[in-house]
């Protein structure tokens, strides 16, 4: 006698255990099959995140720190020629939490938007201050390097819905 499969609601796998709290394969909340959604409500809920997740959030900003540690402050130690200082360094760090915020949606089970900009937001506060003190030669006011790193959180947002998308993928054609 085979065990009970729950479908996901979400992404459609099928091969869920009976009792399942969490799809085995995009991590949502599997929720009791007593209440069936319309397909349109199935639609609105399929791109929402449920709530944060700490792991995630750690996870994510290991990622954010590691690729801004590592092109924006380690790249210039090995080719002498890239100077990200001050400006140049806040230009550089907006493509960088983008592809973090990328990476993080596109590897994370569930929906995962909030994560990667928090994580963003915590590691421009130290990169934002040390671009800023160690400024020489293209020198910009403070209030500057706040709006880049704002852009910067943006982007991380923008990097994760696109990220969550590619691993969603398309949405489900709609019922005719």
């Amino acid at each position: 006698m085979a065990a009970k499969t729950i479908s996901c609601t979400s992404c459609g796998f099928q091969n869920n255990p009976a009792g399942s709290t969490r799809c085995a394969s995009c991590g949502v909340k599997l929720e009791s099959i007593g209440r069936a959604r319309t397909r349109e409500e199935e639609m609105e809920r399929r791109y929402q995140q449920e709530g944060m997740s700490v792991p995630w959030l750690f996870i994510a900003l290991a990622v954010q720190g590691v690729l801004t540690g590592a092109l924006v402050f380690g790249l210039p130690m090995v080719i002498t020629m890239l100077d990200f200082e001050g400006g140049n360094g806040m230009t550089v760090c907006i493509p960088i939490w983008f592809l973090g915020g990328l990476l993080v949606g596109m590897i994370s089970p569930g929906r995962t938007f909030i994560e990667p900009v928090i994580a963003s937001f915590l590691v421009a506060i130290p990169a934002t201050y040390f671009l800023h003190a160690s400024q020489t030669v293209r020198t910009l006011p403070g209030f500057l390097y706040v709006i880049l790193a704002a852009i910067g959180l943006m982007f991380t947002l923008i990097g994760a819905y696109i990220g969550e998308r590619i691993q969603l993928g398309p949405p489900p054609k709609p019922a005719d």
